[in-house]
């Protein structure tokens, strides 16, 4: 009952709340342009976050955490775009944007592994703390290329003008600089930076803003991309059943490369090594819809937030957690 409970907090309703409206015809709608000023503050928001953790911890330490969040920042949802292509039942716009999720991090999924760790009395490292913060950018980045890559070869395929098709085989430096140019990544690692280096007193002001209203923020974002997930729900009926399966497998294999990182690199213990676990197995439902609808409007909302947030979610909330510490006290025991 209470794995159950933790699938009762507001996001998640507000989620299916737009997405049963939606379901029900109902003439609920957003302002136009107030999904893009909400995915502008919650990029903003979680870079901030991110900052602060950064400049709190013993950098020298945390080098470690670092490069290997980014190794599995960038490793992860090329995995898991290979897997979706391979699968053959979404388009590669839509692969991409999955892809994206899978590589980053759910920080509620996160919050309720702490939470499972403490009342099984485990201690943990705080470095998975920064790990969560760094994880986001790269998964994000890897999915614009990937989805340039995609554009790229229907570009190349379709060859109905000659200026695109020549656009579409840009050069990896062309890609790279729209990838890291794109106003999602710009404002995700802006903020982190701002956040590291500002006056910690300054940044106590900027509180009520990027924490007393996130979770408000973010139930407003999520009724709205239940709203378009419901809107487009019979897109992900006709390739349900496979995605489904995806968003149960994706998150083990991301469990155990994570589980084997933060011990057998990182020297993590049990607790250290679970959270590595949770965050590589974990999808992520607040920072990485936002940027995708930014910028692969292509892609089908109903896919990748059905899969991170009505799939993936839930199975490692209930399942999935307890599976990662398994998998962690049974690999930190043997050693």
């Amino acid at each position: 009952m209470s794995a159950f409970s933790n699938l009762l907090i507001p996001a998640v309703l507000f989620f299916a709340l737009g997405f049963i409206a939606r379901l029900i015809k109902s003439d609920l709608r957003f302002p136009p342009d107030l999904a893009k000023i909400l995915s502008i503050y919650l990029l903003v928001s979680i870079g901030l976050h991110g900052g602060v953790e950064l400049a709190n911890a013993d950098l020298g330490a945390a080098l470690a955490a670092v490069i290997w969040a980014l190794v599995l920042g960038f490793l992860l949802p090329i995995i898991a775009f290979g897997l979706l292509l391979a699968m053959r039942r979404v388009e590669p716009l839509d692969a991409a944007a999955i892809a994206a999720h899978y590589g980053s991090v759910s920080a509620g999924t996160f919050l309720t592994a702490i939470a499972f760790l403490s009342s099984q009395g485990i201690d943990y490292e705080r470095y998975p703390l920064i790990m969560l913060a760094v994880m986001e950018s790269p998964a994000i980045v890897v999915g614009l290329l990937l989805a340039s890559w995609s554009r790229g070869r229907a570009a190349k395929a379709s060859a109905s003008r000659s200026e695109d098709t020549g656009r579409g085989q840009g050069h990896l430096g062309d890609i790279l600089r729209e990838a890291f140019t794109n106003g999602s990544v710009v404002l995700l690692i802006g903020s982190m930076l701002i956040g590291a280096i500002a006056n910690p007193t300054a940044m106590e002001s900027l509180h009520p803003f990027t924490t007393d209203i996130f979770m408000g923020m973010l139930c407003l974002f999520l009724l709205e991309m239940g709203l378009e997930a419901g809107r487009r729900f019979g897109d992900f009926r006709r390739v349900g059943l496979a995605l489904g399966a995806f968003g149960l497998v994706m998150p083990l294999i991301g469990g155990v490369i994570g589980v084997l990182v933060g011990h057998l690199m990182l020297g993590f213990g049990v607790g250290g090594t679970t959270l590595v676990g949770v965050l590589s197995a974990s999808a992520s439902y607040i920072a990485v819809p936002p940027a995708m609808r930014l910028a692969v409007p292509e892609a089908n909302p109903s896919f990748y937030l059905t899969l991170s947030l009505g799939v993936t979610f839930p199975f490692n909330v209930v399942v999935g957690i307890p599976i990662y510490y398994q998998m962690a006290l049974l690999l930190v025991g043997k050693a």
